[in-house]
């Protein structure tokens, strides 16, 4: 449901509902013991803009202010949305500004150097700006869909500038006059699209991380 652009996410994100995703880490037995599983954190992880205390992790959970990766593909996120008077939103935040201004969105992901769980390097291969409507038409909500959802901007290392581990990469949206959100995802592969795994696919060569939105609304 996170994966099929357009489908149940970007449904309930194009009704401006504040739907925010985490990464499964439940694990009974793990595939080392006879199991199809992984310890917590071992392959997916949930990375949370807080400090360290319950209270701020609990509220910052709440906010959305959260990106997931599977594979250590990327261990830092960052997604700016900002107006040219200077009004800025990250993840799982609202810019509120007036029409016709100029939108700049600024992703700034740290590709990592060290080994992950499988003792692998995995690197960053493409990034992926995702834009939808907000809409109210019940019929579309109906279908679980967003069909104003689509990629508007495909990034890979011809696109981005790099500074160590840290890849930058930036899009301007010009004269902005309805509401939208944007989310961020990207991949270790050469899909277009994430698709089902097959039988006995190896899970480590196919590597993806995303955002949670961050939500504009025009006056």
């Amino acid at each position: 449901m996170t994966a099929e652009l357009g489908g149940f996410w970007d449904s309930m994100l194009g009704e401006g509902r504040r739907w925010w995703i985490t990464a499964n880490s439940d694990s009974h037995k793990r595939w080392s013991e006879g199991g199809r599983e992984f310890w917590p954190g071992e392959y997916s992880k949930t990375y949370v803009f807080a400090d360290r205390n319950y209270d701020s992790i609990l509220e910052a959970l709440r906010a959305g202010r959260v990106f997931v990766t599977t594979g250590d593909l990327v261990s830092e996120l960052y997604v700016s949305v900002s107006t040219e008077a200077g009004d800025t939103a990250g993840i799982g935040g609202t810019l509120q500004m007036r029409a016709g201004q100029l939108v700049t969105i600024v992703i700034r992901v740290r590709d990592p150097d060290d080994k992950n769980a499988h003792r692998d390097s995995p690197r960053v291969s493409r990034v992926d700006l995702i834009k939808g409507l907000h809409h109210e038409a019940k019929a579309e909500a109906d279908r679980n869909m967003n069909p104003s959802a689509g990629v508007i901007r495909r990034f890979s290392a011809d696109d981005w500038s790099r500074d160590g581990e840290f890849l930058t990469m930036t899009m301007q949206l010009q004269e902005v006059d309805s509401d939208f959100y944007i989310r961020v995802r990207g991949t270790s592969t050469d899909q277009l699209e994430p698709e089902p795994d097959s039988p006995g696919e190896n899970p480590w060569d196919d590597l993806w991380f995303y955002s949670n939105p961050v939500f504009v609304q025009v006056e």
